[in-house]
């Protein structure tokens, strides 16, 4: 619409580098699938509450609680590449589908997991769940990195994945309002309540406490399907792969180092994140003696400085290079996290509570750099991306067993601090594209 804000944005440059950022004639598909990064950010972070919640309504240890990401995180590795087979094949637009499909059918599923009292039930459901993102992270990703100009990716899906962390604050708001009662049972009125045998009352009426809120995100999600159903998507250049004979091979993508040290990276910038949101509840607990509706909000409040970071990062990439921000940024959360490990307590939170900030621009910025220069063999190595967030799976219970064994959550936080140095190192040394390797 002329003179309106889209149509100023349509036309907006890069400052003092003329490269478009937004693509034009295309907006609504792109807030269609902009809106994609908010709808997941929400289960996502809901997790670190049903961590929490779990461990609460099955009376169950931190380990076991983690598994939940677990769970999670290999639904997205097992289906990141039937994801880019399909897509391969049909196109983006089926892979949102399919995933905002498979996204509301594991929502539905924790009515059933609830009411049956079952914590395996819970642990398929959220796999179901994170199936359906897989799709969604493994479409929207190299989507939005190549729907418009390839000099200004990096901005752009900074710019998209910003819209991530308000799906994760509001995650943690809803979990914080409706899933916590507020209700913490010490261990004398744990007895008491299995003396009068309404303990068993108690478990089921904190289990059932999930049901609504997922029942609502299921429908919002088959809602949105249904609207990229019926919107006319455009043909990404990547996607004439058939009639030009490039399908791109996942052996070609051994030739590219630059590419294969993004995958590590990734694999643990996401153990990091996942790893330190999961049990950031539990160290306000921990560290400061607040009850679990008061350590939810400081949980909302990181996410928000998460947010925050991602719309500074997009901002501040118009004059530094990406990878010497994301340098700059690990290097500053090594040092926050080294601090909270150190000493624990209010001044230990508020570094915890910093580090959301610093790692905001880190998975966008890395998926990125590792999609550059690959050609044919882009959506394929978006799948491998997506598919690092593995880290997630494999760090967390890592985190939790560690807490166990020192008897602290602090401790656990070492496993964030040698993700961050090996993240430094990447993005100073480890980032630049790099020729094919014959």
């Amino acid at each position: 619409m002329p003179g309106s804000t889209f149509g100023k944005l349509e036309v907006s440059k890069e400052a003092g580098h003329g490269h478009s950022l937004f693509p034009a004639g295309q907006f609504v598909p792109f807030i269609l699938v902009t809106t994609l990064f908010f709808l997941w950010g929400i289960p996502n972070n809901l997790n670190d509450v049903l961590i929490r919640q779990f461990m609460k309504s099955f009376a169950i240890s931190r380990f076991r609680a983690g598994l939940v990401q677990s769970a999670f995180y290999i639904g997205y590795f097992l289906m990141a590449i039937p994801a880019a087979v399909l897509m391969r094949k049909v196109g983006y637009k089926t892979g949102f589908v399919t995933g905002l499909f498979l996204f509301g059918t594991g929502c539905f599923l924790f009515w059933p997991a609830a009411l049956a009292g079952s914590y395996a039930s819970f642990l398929f459901a959220l796999f179901v769940i994170a199936s359906g993102l897989s799709f969604l992270e493994t479409a929207a990703n190299p989507f939005i990195a190549q729907l418009g100009d390839p000099d200004s990716s990096e901005r752009r899906l900074n710019f998209s994945q910003a819209f991530n962390p308000l799906g994760a604050i509001t995650g943690a708001l809803i979990g914080t309002v409706f899933i916590f009662s507020g209700v913490e049972l010490t261990a004398q009125e744990t007895a008491a309540q299995k003396a009068q045998g309404l303990y068993a009352a108690y478990l089921q009426a904190e289990t059932l406490r999930v049901i609504k809120p997922y029942l609502a995100i299921g429908v919002v999600a088959i809602l949105w399907a249904v609207l990229i159903m019926r919107t006319k998507f455009p043909t990404i250049q990547i996607e004439h792969e058939r009639s030009t004979g490039g399908h791109g091979h996942f052996r070609e993508l051994f030739r590219y180092p630059h590419f294969l040290r993004a995958v590590g990276a990734q694999f643990l910038y996401v153990g990091a994140q996942v790893g330190t949101w999961s049990y950031f509840i539990q160290y306000v607990q921990e560290s400061t003696r607040q009850p679990e509706k008061i350590a939810g909000y400081f949980l909302t409040g990181t996410l928000a400085a998460f947010g925050v970071g991602r719309f500074a990062s997009a901002y501040l990439m118009r004059t530094i290079a990406p990878n010497k921000l994301m340098g700059a940024y690990s290097v500053a959360n090594v040092v926050l996290v080294s601090l909270g490990v150190l000493f624990p307590g209010w001044f230990g939170l508020w570094c915890m509570f910093l580090t959301s900030f610093f790692m905001s621009l880190m998975f966008p910025t890395i998926f990125a750099l590792g999609l550059k220069g690959l050609g044919p063999n882009t959506k394929i190595g978006g799948s491998l991306l997506v598919m690092a967030i593995v880290g997630g799976a494999v760090l967390t219970p890592l985190m939790g067993f560690i807490s166990e064994k020192f008897h602290t959550i602090a401790m656990a936080y070492l496993v964030p601090l040698f993700s961050y140095i090996v993240i430094a190192l990447y993005s100073f040394f480890g980032a630049r594209q790099t020729e094919a390797v014959n």
